[in-house]
């Protein structure tokens, strides 16, 4: 018997467990998480966490029950450290609370940690991070605090502008500063970033943009030795802006040092192959962690990372037939997102990445419209806000290889569904 072990607990690590039984693996598994918590959903935390909607349990993935029906070992609150391996491929990992765990098959689904705003004051109370379940659990009450009225936000990604989406229904004055010339701008194009920009200003949020943080103030802390109060963030210009409490969300950082160990090729994340295995040949990796071909047939090519939900649980079921050597896949699919900030659900379908055509379906200001990417004529992606119908459309669309051509999406009388057109791309084996 060989045992598998995934080090993760995360979205991609259940699924992976999950799918290496499903697939009839009868062989041992151990699944370790550094977090004290059971394995649980991350995007609610931005969202129905924040806003007080949820429970624990609601955003928990699998019951304890579950696990051991299916004789899967959880290892919670005991992160890997060391991880070593033979010649022939058998390894042991070590954790941090001592353990060793001997294994003959190795998944990495390590997923990525906040990226850390390197300037001075982040120390001080006040100054949060929202990337796991600690930082909701903490920022959570934070934001209903009495004495909390003004929230500055830094960085004007999706994390940033739920966050400050809430504490705007919480009725505290907000502040998002963001270092690019326009909100969400690695994702998004011009129209949907001028949009958001408008929607938030709307709803009573400043932002400023083109701003580099240089430092976050503080008071004096009563108590020597403990770090102080926020009182503000120092902006490149000289210009402070008054805080009682700052949430950072700049991005995440792909959580590699393993892979590093393991001397396995690590370039903006762990370097895996369309079958999702590692440089090593036996090693796979999955979700937020992995730098892969990019699977999506309409995608501009080269290689991709990808931070969704929906890449985390369909690349962990290639990751767990390739560690059965079951079968020989390449992964495909067309990736989705979804960001809800207010009453405002951005659902976005596909890989807008060498877009050369965009065409605004609707309009923006009557915040329910869509805007649609095409490269050489056909449909590759699209940003609905407020239009799930139109989003599962497009969605459908583009995994069955098809197109909506662009003089008639632009037309809001005809429905996109008598719109769709079959075009001789291949989206899915």
């Amino acid at each position: 018997m060989s045992t598998t072990l995934i080090v993760g607990a995360c979205q991609a690590g259940v699924q992976l467990a999950a799918v290496l039984r499903d697939l009839g693996d009868r062989d041992p598994i151990v699944l370790v998480g550094e977090e004290a918590h059971r394995p649980y959903q991350r995007p609610p935390l931005s969202k129905g966490w924040l806003k007080g909607e949820l429970q624990p349990d609601d955003v928990i993935l699998r019951t304890r029950e579950w696990f051991a029906e299916r004789d899967i070992e959880l290892v919670t609150g005991d992160r890997v450290v060391t991880l070593t391996r033979d010649g022939d491929g058998d390894g042991t990992a070590t954790t941090e609370g001592g353990r060793q765990i001997a294994f003959g098959r190795l998944a990495l689904t390590t997923g990525a940690a906040a990226r850390r705003l390197p300037v001075p004051g982040t120390d001080y109370q006040g100054v949060h991070y929202l990337r796991d379940a600690d930082d909701a659990i903490g920022l959570e009450p934070a934001l209903r605090d009495e004495a909390v009225r003004r929230v500055v936000v830094i960085g004007g990604g999706f994390i940033g502008l739920e966050t400050a989406a809430v504490a705007r229904t919480l009725g505290r004055e907000v502040t998002v500063v963001e270092a690019g010339p326009r909100l969400v701008g690695r994702v998004v194009a011009e129209q949907t970033s001028a949009f958001y920009l408008a929607a938030h200003r709307r709803r009573g949020t400043e932002v400023i943009l083109g701003a580099s943080v240089i430092r976050i103030v503080g008071a004096d802390a009563a108590v020597a030795g403990a770090p102080g109060r926020v009182t503000g963030v120092e902006l490149g210009d000289g210009t402070v802006v008054p805080a009682d409490l700052v949430v950072i969300g700049i991005g995440v950082v792909p959580r590699v040092e393993l892979a590093q160990q393991l001397g396995l090729a690590v370039e903006g994340g762990i370097v895996v192959d369309e079958a999702a295995r590692a440089s090593d040949g036996r090693t796979v990796a999955a979700g937020d962690c992995a730098v892969m071909p990019n699977p999506y047939p309409l995608g501009a090519g080269g290689t991709v990372r990808i931070e969704s939900v929906n890449n985390a649980l369909e690349q962990a079921k290639i990751a767990a037939a390739t560690l059965l050597g079951q079968r020989e896949v390449a992964y495909r699919t067309v990736p989705w997102f979804w960001s809800d900030q207010a009453d405002l659900k951005l659902q976005i379908a596909g890989l807008s990445t060498g877009y050369d055509e965009v065409v605004v379906r609707g309009a923006p200001d009557d915040e329910k419209f869509t805007v649609l990417y095409y490269r050489g004529g056909h449909l590759i992606a699209a940003d609905c806000v407020n239009r799930p119908a139109e989003f599962m459309t497009i969605r459908g669309a583009l995994t069955k290889g098809q197109t909506i051509p662009a003089d008639t999406a632009a037309d809001p009388e005809v429905p996109l569904k008598q719109s769709v057109r079959d075009v001789t791309v291949a989206v899915s084996d």
